[in-house]
């Protein structure tokens, strides 16, 4: 037995929820107010049969003990798997505990960034050498308490003033490479990275300094530098000032992201706090999982120069989270969200407010720029929204853009909808034919089970990893954390090599379980079988949700009538409970047996 297992079995779920959340009886169930969001209405809801927990109010999430433990401390599964350890009495083996000597060079990395920040910050405050960067702060307008509350510094211009201050408390030259903090001579020797330059801190959610961004203070180029890649920086995962806006974005339920670290500056000295930065680059998926974790609801305030094209990009990778919400603000031409705030804080709350539905934004972007007059402008269009419109699950608004579209290039909307039954076939699952001995096995496994064959097969077979991309597998298909991680995991990666980097020693552990899965030998030998049976699982796995989700939403619906809930509240619910229903009986169809609703 796994000690994750082990884990789950030792502990109830109702009890560790009790330890954070006020819980009532309803029904066979319990529920309380959501921890992560706040609210007057219970809405967040335990279920011991299934030892899960939902929240059905703003977060829209739910999962299992780590997953909990995970949002609710914000900490990573590591850790999460260590507290819950200690919770369950459970003594974790040397295979669990062989990454503390990682954990230390980790924080041994963390106390490094925070000397420098300490450093950075003093010379910004104290120091002649400072006042060229405190000259820019005051043009800019940034108050005293946003300098202090975000810990800006100054880097001098000097080759190794860092490195030589850095030494002299204890770290040695190795370390300082591998923070980042200094650079690697050819020729041998080392030098200071960041030299006479503006210095943002950026810290992750716990407010620890995972690296830093530096900003010139004349007009030589680049105008921006970062951290490089470390074993605690990752500019693709993390957010600037995340650790100050968390409370804000689940209060408010909403994140704002901007694009450099004046913008996030300047939103908090307006009291908008629940903004945060994407440091220049497109909004990665990976950040977006981290939001989410906050929030469903994101908005994105985007420079109009780069809005058109980029807009496109960043709907589409925030549209693969169905559960998120996704709007544009469109800033004024030439304009950044620093300058806009500063110069018109009621302009941004209003652009704030009339916020567009991404997928709206991409409509507008994408027909400004063709000529509907020809024949080839128009398919250009179409190939461009069409694969955003076929990632909307809901029904009515499918049709609704399939419309507004048809309207905008003034064509038949039937000729929209046979080029999405067309993108459909095209992405569609492969017929399945007869059940076969591997259909069977994956028909009866159980359902953390069907999760880990459905693993092992993506990480013992590369060539499956299109077909799971083909078939929207994603990462909601799995409700045990430590299947989620992995599966996230999987698809960051390309090779197992980086993904064996990415754990700790819990989740090694269940990596390797996976890898040593020992399939029949028709399914070593045969790629057409190992494709009929993961389209086979993940037939499962969505089948596995949707019960998931039916058995939860029923819940619900039994309390609010106990409760007299309105007419209008148990119609919406009635109304998801069919929904569930329809797709239930698409994928029974899929599965070549008689539909469960008649």
């Amino acid at each position: 037995m796994s000690v994750i297992t082990e884990i789950k079995q030792r502990l109830d779920i109702v009890e560790l929820v009790s330890e954070y959340v006020t819980l009532q009886k309803a029904g066979r169930n319990f529920k309380g107010l959501c921890p992560f969001h706040s609210e007057k209405h219970a809405s967040f809801f335990v279920f011991p049969e299934q030892q899960s927990w939902h929240c059905f109010g703003a977060c829209g999430t739910g999962g299992d003990i780590f997953s909990f433990i995970m949002k609710k401390e914000g900490i990573d599964f590591g850790q999460a798997l260590r507290l819950l350890a200690q919770k369950g009495g459970i003594t974790l083996s040397p295979i669990e505990t062989s990454d503390k000597a990682r954990d230390e060079k980790k924080e041994r990395l963390f106390q490094i960034n925070e000397s420098a920040a300490e450093y950075y910050h003093h010379l910004l405050l104290n120091t002649k050498a400072g006042e060229a960067a405190r000259s820019y702060l005051s043009k800019r307008n940034v108050k005293h308490e946003i300098i202090k509350g975000f810990r800006l510094g100054f880097s001098p211009d000097a080759w190794e003033a860092l490195k030589n201050y850095l030494q002299g408390k204890g770290y040695t030259e190795k370390e300082l490479i591998e923070a980042g903090l200094i650079i690697e001579r050819d020729e041998g020797g080392s030098y200071d990275r960041f030299r006479n330059r503006l210095m943002f801190p950026i810290c992750d959610d716990r407010g620890r300094v995972s690296g830093f961004g530096a900003r010139v203070l004349d007009d030589s180029l680049p105008k921006y530098i970062n951290s490089p890649q470390t074993q605690i920086f990752d500019k693709g995962s993390i957010l600037y000032g995340i650790d100050k806006a968390k409370s804000a974005i689940r209060k408010k339920n909403l994140a704002i992201i901007v694009e450099g670290y004046m913008d996030v500056l300047t939103a908090h000295q307006h009291d908008w706090q629940n903004v945060v930065g994407s440091m220049g680059t497109s909004l990665t998926e990976r950040q977006v999982e981290r939001i989410k974790r906050l929030t469903n609801n994101i908005t994105l305030a985007l420079d109009a120069d780069l809005a058109g094209e980029e807009a496109t990009l960043r709907g589409r990778a925030i549209l693969a989270y169905s559960n998120a919400e996704a709007n544009v603000i469109l800033l004024p031409q030439g304009k950044d969200p620093d300058e806009v705030i500063s110069e018109n804080p009621a302009l941004w709350e209003k652009l704030v407010e009339q916020a567009m539905p991404i997928l709206d934004f991409a409509f507008q972007s994408v027909l400004s720029k063709v000529d509907i007059n020809k024949a080839r402008d128009k398919s250009l269009a179409v190939e461009k929204l069409l694969p955003s419109i076929y990632e909307i699950k809901d029904p009515t608004q499918k049709f609704h853009y399939v419309e507004k579209l048809a309207r905008a290039l003034k064509i038949k909307t039937s000729n929209i909808e046979a080029a999405l039954q067309k993108l459909k076939t095209a992405r569609a699952m492969p017929q399945l034919s007869k059940p076969t001995e591997q259909s069977r096995l994956a028909r009866q496994l159980g359902s953390s089970r069907v999760e880990e064959y459905c693993l092992a097969l993506l990480l013992q077979y590369p060539d499956l990893r299109p077909l799971a991309q083909e078939l929207s597998l994603s990462p909601e298909y799995f409700e045990c954390t430590e299947n989620r991680e992995i599966f996230v995991g999987w698809q960051r990666s390309p090779e197992i090599s980086t993904l064996e980097s990415q754990f700790d020693s819990g989740l090694l552990e269940h990596l390797y379980y996976l890898l040593n899965e020992n399939f029949p030998p028709i399914v070593r030998e045969s790629e057409q079988k190992r494709h009929s049976i993961l389209s086979d699982c993940i037939l499962r796995l969505q089948e596995k949700l949707l019960r998931k989700l039916e058995t939860e939403k029923e819940a619900m619906l039994e309390l609010a009538r106990e409760k007299g809930g309105t007419s209008s509240e148990l119609s919406k619910l009635d109304e998801q409970d069919i929904k569930s229903g329809q797709q239930l009986q698409d994928i029974f169809v899929k599965k070549g047996k008689k539909p469960w609703i008649q």
